[in-house]
């Protein structure tokens, strides 16, 4: 066994757990730990995340994009809209495909543990998937409507784990996802690095010259800017690109095309009618992998791991933060900062002119480093030392492959 000192993190207040941090203080020697000089506490370990702890973190609101409606599909004026006379005999059966996971199904997991259910947001064909499968490629792939689902279909049980974005090398940072990691306690366990290439799809023996409209997701049509102005057509946002794909399939309008993935075109009967539509050919997603338990952490191979805290108001404090990982030679590959929703200002009394207002975050940072090396757990406990708050995420392995 390694001599480095690892915290390793269980569940606490799972609804399916009798584990609290009142029975873990009461039971301390079942406690995994790897010996060495380095030791933490339960009281560590309750600040850093690994057990339960109060936030008094309002729940933050989050507002989705508006999926295209059926009454949007009702006729075509050259503005998006669609005609019903344009509607061909085109229509493919897609009863078979799995129905998207709601709120309200999160009810009893139907799985027989045979294989790993892994969750995502999106409809079968969507990019999601790809990366699920690109992870777990014998996995089944459970779709789900919002990312609130994703979560709560891994904590309930319903499924082993959860993929979901994070960020674009395009489009930038997924911010609904880092406000969900607060609402819920799933760990990060993994990730993935998956390159997208846009298709444009359209009914078999429909030309792209013959389009009128192109539905997509609206970063999906923000990053294939000039083919969609190169066409002259008009955009119509969806709720993701599987799901404009699946609404070209269905409805059977000819001069309607889609930008999705090549996975999505074969899902749904579509013909690809341009590949690599993207103005930028270096698009990569980055996506995570989420469970309910998190991984034991190694030194074997590259590892990464991801952190969120606030800090006291004051001069350098940030500086300082930061400081702690340069110290010992940490790389950090990833700085995010997102509004306290639940105290967005903070006031302080200022000299003669009345108060000043400042703005209160919560910072994410991803770190490569492993939890098993010790200047790892020594940057954390050095930065424990100004924050309010710290909480390990993940500790996962690299995904190298994109």
């Amino acid at each position: 066994m390694s001599s480095n000192v690892v915290p390793i993190c269980f569940p606490a207040n799972h609804p399916h757990s009798k584990w609290g941090i009142s029975h873990l203080l009461q039971n301390k020697n079942r406690i995994c730990w790897f010996s060495g000089d380095f030791r933490i506490n339960a009281a560590t370990l309750k600040k850093w995340g690994c057990l339960s702890a109060n936030l008094g973190q309002s729940k933050p609101q989050l507002e989705d994009d508006k999926p295209l409606k059926p009454s949007d599909l009702d006729s075509n004026s050259g503005d998006g809209r669609f005609d019903d006379s344009q509607i061909t005999n085109f229509h493919k059966d897609l009863s078979y495909l799995p129905k998207p996971l709601s709120l309200t199904d999160l009810v009893s997991s139907n799985s027989d543990g045979s294989k790993v259910r892994v969750a995502y947001k999106g409809a079968p064909g969507a990019y999601s998937e790809a990366a699920a499968l690109k992870a777990y490629p014998k996995c089944e792939t459970v779709p789900c409507e919002e990312f609130e689902t994703v979560f709560k279909a891994v904590e309930l049980w319903l499924v082993d784990k959860a993929i979901l974005q994070i960020e674009n090398s395009v489009a930038g940072s997924v911010h609904k996802n880092y406000d969900l990691f607060l609402r819920h306690r799933l760990h990060i366990v993994g990730e993935v690095q998956l390159i997208v290439d846009h298709c444009l799809l359209g009914l078999p023996g429909v030309r792209k010259e013959d389009l009128k409209s192109v539905l997509s997701h609206p970063q999906a049509l923000d990053q294939c800017k000039m083919m969609v102005n190169e066409l002259n057509v008009v955009t119509v946002n969806t709720e993701d690109t599987a799901g404009a794909a699946k609404i070209v399939a269905t409805k059977g309008i000819r001069d309607t095309g889609a930008i999705a993935s090549s996975r999505a075109a074969e899902t749904y009967g579509l013909h690809i009618l341009s590949k690599k539509i993207q103005d930028g050919l270096d698009n990569v997603t980055r996506f995570l992998i989420l469970a309910r338990e998190p991984v034991i952490p190694g030194t074997d191979k590259p590892h990464k791991t991801s952190i969120v805290f606030t800090l006291e108001e004051g001069p350098r404090v940030l500086f300082k933060a930061l400081a702690v990982f340069a110290l010992r030679d940490i790389n950090l590959s990833k700085i995010e900062s997102r509004p306290q929703r639940n105290r967005p200002l903070r006031i302080v009394d200022g000299s003669n002119k009345g108060s000043v207002k400042y703005f209160d975050y919560f910072f994410y940072i991803d770190f490569e480093a492993s939890m098993a090396e010790p200047r790892a757990q020594y940057a954390l406990r050095h930065l424990q030392e100004f924050s309010c708050f710290l909480r390990v995420l993940g500790c996962y392995p690299v995904d190298t492959s994109a």
